[in-house]
């Protein structure tokens, strides 16, 4: 009897499977099983979209940071190298400007072969506004003296006045003291130029009846043994007329720009000779 129950309980178990798929047969093929399944794990699908946004979020928050913290110190270290390549590029650009002044020093001392130069380096400059001296690195132990001309491929810088070993002190045309016997290229006029307490160079010493021609070159005339002739010095820039004055003036433009000084060239074979006023004696 025990054996005929267990083969009946089998029984109603596997007719219960074959009618559960049987159920489970229909429902599919009459749509309602997809409607019943998608009832059941929409709630599911809901708690897992939920938890998936949420880590995204911190992902995100955690990864971004992350993400800053890196940008601000590749921006740093993008910053560092752009100020180190602005340095070099300036340092780079000095020494081309170094390089034109030294070239152009050179191009002038092979055009004017009758003088031999030293080249100098400008140290220090007048701290007035109005420039008066430069000071250069070489001396007497160069064979720098006083009273040298002083000169850039520009023109006449001025002449040294005072000397050391290793440094001398250049006195410039544009320094109220300094007076220069100049002429005039076109019309041949010959007269002086002399600095002023403002920086400005004037011609002076011309007489009423000469006419001054705007832009006709100044050269040094070498008269009176302080410079050598042909020294370009500027052109007249303005003619100032006045009918009760003895001599006539005009403002004169410099060729050389003086507050950008940082080469000259020392003219070392030509000695200024200092002439003394002539005093009249009388007779004992």
């Amino acid at each position: 009897g025990k054996k005929m129950k267990r083969i009946s309980t089998r029984t109603w178990q596997t007719l219960a499977i074959v009618f559960i798929l049987a159920g489970v047969f229909v429902l599919a093929l009459s749509g309602l099983l997809g409607q019943i399944i998608g009832k059941t794990i929409d709630p599911l699908v809901g708690v897992q979209s939920w938890v998936a946004s949420r880590v995204k979020v911190a992902v995100e928050f955690f990864t971004e940071t992350r993400d800053v913290t890196l940008l601000r110190e590749q921006n740093a270290a993008l910053q560092n190298e752009v100020s180190r390549l602005q340095s070099e590029i300036l340092q780079l650009q000095q020494q081309l400007v170094e390089t034109d002044i030294l070239y152009a020093l050179l191009d002038f001392a092979r055009d004017n072969p009758s003088n031999t130069y030293i080249a100098a380096s400008v140290i220090g400059k007048d701290p007035s506004p109005f420039l008066k001296y430069i000071i250069i690195d070489h001396g007497s132990d160069d064979g720098i003296y006083r009273g040298m001309p002083v000169v850039t491929e520009q023109g006449l810088v001025g002449n040294v006045d005072a000397v050391t070993a290793s440094a001398a002190r250049v006195q410039l045309i544009t320094d109220q003291g300094s007076v220069v016997n100049v002429k005039l290229k076109e019309s041949k006029i010959e007269a002086q130029v002399q600095g002023s307490v403002t920086g400005d160079i004037s011609l002076r010493m011309v007489s009423p009846g000469v006419v001054i021609t705007e832009g006709d070159l100044v050269l040094t005339s070498g008269l009176g043994g302080t410079y050598p002739p042909e020294l370009l010095i500027g052109q007249i820039e303005s003619i100032n007329t006045n009918e009760n004055d003895i001599f006539q003036t005009a403002s004169v433009q410099p060729s050389v720009d003086f507050n950008n000084l940082q080469a000259v060239l020392v003219i070392t074979n030509f000695q200024a000779v200092n002439i003394a006023p002539l005093i009249p004696t009388t007779a004992p």
